[in-house]
């Protein structure tokens, strides 16, 4: 299971190489609508495409939430 990671509730495969953005694809889903945590840590869409993703690492998608 050290090739794996999770993201939100499913636990899938990291290949090398992987970054944000590509597993994004991957799972069929509209970046530009969701913000991302990896770790806990907030990624901005600007930064996705360079984001490698390691084997362990706990990838969440979330709602953006804009106000004032």
């Amino acid at each position: 299971m050290s090739d794996t990671l999770h993201f939100n509730d499913q636990l899938l495969p990291c290949q090398n190489g992987l970054t944000l953005a590509e597993l994004l694809r991957q799972q069929g889903l509209d970046g530009a609508a969701l913000a991302t945590a990896v770790n806990g840590h907030f990624v901005p869409r600007e930064r996705r495409e360079h984001h490698p993703l390691q084997a362990g690492d706990q990838v969440l998608t979330f709602q953006a939430i804009v106000g004032g």
